[in-house]
């Protein structure tokens, strides 16, 4: 379980430009939800997914983690437990670098590194059957650079990278806003089935609102740094994208847009 409680943050403090997100902010995030976060820019969206990982700092209160406070560790500690799959396909993987290193890098996560190969033989088989599933052909080409690939094929294997390693948390900002329609449906699939595989605790922040409706087991909308629409189970089964665009634009009629 995932409690943000109390959250307070603030931007430009001090200045003509101070403006205050969050404001006592509480959300609990149960074990195994699958969570869809929809929002208009500036919701707080992507700033929640920050402050979960680590990579902002919060002004005030606590972000828990099966009951332990882990507001003071940092994005390296926590990435221990979490793993975080960016809108842009480069953020994910190492692009100079071979798939073979990149799939051994993700496997050695959290681990120490002394004087030893970077990549272990015995691993090889293991890193193709996972390349495998991805249906590709990426497990024929262990040698090519991951530079020389489509942003489809780096999505996907940076999704697989982030959950090699024992996870208790997966955090998806975005992840298929960089793809076009068909790789988009490919990469939602496959993290359908990694995070259903792994039971893993996932919390997407997406501006595809089909996606939103069809995907996970729990629904937010943000505005204001306010969670406005939370919808679970049938609830969120039996909601519709038209339902959901008709409140976008009713928010947008209400902020002058």
């Amino acid at each position: 379980m995932l409690k943000l409680e109390d959250i307070n943050k603030t931007y430009n403090i001090g200045t003509v430009n101070e403006a205050k997100l969050f404001a006592d902010f509480n959300l609990t995030i149960e074990q195994g939800d699958f969570i869809s976060v929809i929002g208009s820019n500036g919701s707080g969206k992507t700033t929640m997914l920050n402050i979960i990982c680590g990579s902002l700092a919060i002004d005030s209160g606590r972000l828990l983690s099966n009951g332990n406070d882990i507001s003071r560790l940092k994005e390296f500690q926590r990435a221990k437990f979490m793993g975080r799959v960016y809108q842009h396909p480069d953020m994910g993987t190492c692009p100079s670098m071979t798939i073979l290193q990149n799939m051994a890098l993700a496997d050695n996560k959290g681990k120490l590194f002394g004087l030893t190969m970077g990549v272990n033989k015995k691993r090889i088989d293991f890193y193709r059957e996972e390349l495998s599933r991805l249906k590709l052909g990426l497990e024929d080409k262990l040698e090519v650079k991951v530079g020389s690939l489509s942003g489809g094929q780096r999505q996907a294997m940076a999704l697989l990278m982030s959950t090699m390693t024992p996870l208790e948390y997966l955090i998806l900002d975005e992840h298929t806003a960089a793809l076009d329609p068909k790789t988009s449906e490919i990469i939602m699939a496959l993290t359908d089935e990694i995070v259903r595989e792994k039971q893993l605790t996932t919390i997407m922040v997406t501006h595809n609102l089909r996606h939103a409706a069809e995907y996970g087991n729990r629904l937010l909308m943000m505005h204001e740094g306010q969670v406005i629409m939370d919808k679970k189970g049938q609830q969120k089964t039996e909601t519709k994208v038209d339902e959901l665009l008709d409140i976008f634009n009713s928010i947008s009629v209400e902020c002058g847009n």
